[in-house]
């Protein structure tokens, strides 16, 4: 049977509330440097023009149901339209986003400023708490978890018979690291709100494929089934009318 720990009211006070407060502040201040750091780089009128496009393609999927289906077909044909089609890039006109990168010294230098101000925050406060907090329990989930989860919430401690729901300060520190996107939305705005694991993944790519893009949007939507709602919302109406004329 797992033992039961009782947490010292000074752990709460000097390493639970300490390390969530540096946190949040540390991404506020991150978001500020990156923001001073941000060249005022143009965007290119023709990368914005095919995102807008694809973001229309989209929402024609999303509203697909609503309109009449000799509409959608032709609304899905002057998208897809193997000759002259809007999501259709032809194989010369394909370019690479890394080639892009590398030959633009403007998007090279945002792309390794962006890559600093995340890493060198990150490094200096693990090596804080990993110095500092070290083999602290420092809080207690509120409820029961399986063994799956002692690899996650009790980094730093070798401890088989403690609690699956007590959680180390390691623990403690990536659970802030990768969960406050909810109290940065509400700091920072909900556009300028992004975790660390939305940083990562944009860190591990070189930028954006315009040809990928257009392509997995053209076959998106290709395969959508119309099955236009108007007549049977019209159904629906008379039923109603009807139950309320009796």
């Amino acid at each position: 049977m797992a033992a039961d720990l009782v947490l010292d009211t000074a752990i709460r006070d000097w390493v639970l509330i300490p390390l969530s407060v540096v946190m949040v502040l540390i991404g506020v201040l991150r978001y500020f440097v990156s923001k001073l750091m941000r060249s005022n780089q143009v965007p290119d009128a023709k990368i914005v023009k095919e995102g807008q496009l694809i973001i229309r393609a989209r929402n024609l999927r999303a509203a697909a149901n609503f309109i009449p289906p000799k509409s959608f077909r032709a609304r899905r044909l002057y998208y897809n339209n193997e000759e002259n089609g809007l999501l259709i890039v032809p194989k010369g006109q394909a370019q690479n986003p890394q080639a892009q990168m590398f030959s633009d010294p403007n998007m090279a230098m945002d792309m390794m400023k962006k890559n600093l101000s995340m890493i060198i925050p990150q490094t200096l406060t693990f090596a804080w708490v990993n110095f500092f907090f070290s083999g602290f329990v420092a809080a207690k989930i509120p409820f029961p978890l399986t063994q799956r989860f002692r690899s996650m919430l009790q980094n730093g401690i070798d401890l088989s018979t403690v609690d699956v729901s007590y959680v180390s300060s390691r623990s403690w520190y990536f659970l802030n690291l990768f969960g406050l996107r909810g109290l940065f939305s509400l700091i920072l705005g909900e556009e300028n709100a992004m975790d660390d694991t939305q940083k990562m993944m944009q860190m591990s790519g070189f930028g954006f494929d315009p040809s990928k893009s257009l392509g997995a949007e053209k076959d998106s939507l290709d395969i959508v089934q119309h099955d236009w709602a108007l007549p049977k919302f019209e159904h629906r109406a008379e039923a109603v009318l009807r139950e309320l004329a009796r």
